[in-house]
């Protein structure tokens, strides 16, 4: 059962998922038995809340029109505003693979990554990025998901996404 969650993530983020997890993923789903599977300790894809990327090893640009950036910024991971911010994350990672979401994590002040550069947070910030790259919420404090999929579903290109979707019969 834990296995087939994250194909269907993995499903769901094509664009962050390597090809390569993908297709070990698969393999062992096929002939495995529910002790294995779980045995087997799956791997989220990259990105996701599970394994988010970290501020250091991406640019947002890479982002651009294929993604929504949720970026979470602290100044440790020890930070209780950070690990809340993660825990809600993780509660529904389904919530944000459908919206294109991609989880990235800063807590490293000192490493001046260009991601931290772009958006200059000060202590614990949650920012979300739309696919077109434009910050369109900043915020100071933990939300969920809930809160988070509203946002995102009120940006022009996901009510456009949205509507596709339905004439398409998707």
């Amino acid at each position: 059962m834990a296995r087939i969650v994250v194909m269907m993530l993995a499903a769901a983020w094509p664009f962050v998922a390597a090809a390569d997890d993908v297709a070990a993923a698969a393999g062992t789903v096929a002939g495995e038995t529910a002790g294995q599977v779980e045995d087997a300790g799956a791997e989220a894809p990259q990105g996701t809340p599970d394994r988010p990327y970290r501020g250091d090893e991406v640019e947002l640009s890479q982002f651009l029109w294929t993604a929504r950036p949720v970026v979470v910024f602290a100044e440790t991971e020890a930070d209780p505003s950070f690990q809340r911010q993660m825990e809600l994350l993780r509660a529904r990672p389904e919530a944000l693979a459908e919206r294109d979401v991609v989880v990235i994590v800063d807590t490293d002040p000192g490493a001046r990554s260009s991601v931290r550069t772009a958006l200059r947070p000060r202590g614990f910030m949650l920012a979300i990025i739309g696919k077109d790259g434009q910050v369109e919420l900043r915020k100071p404090s933990p939300w969920d998901v809930r809160e988070i999929s509203r946002t995102i579903d009120k940006m022009p290109l996901r009510i456009q996404e949205i509507r596709d979707r339905s004439l398409s019969g998707r």
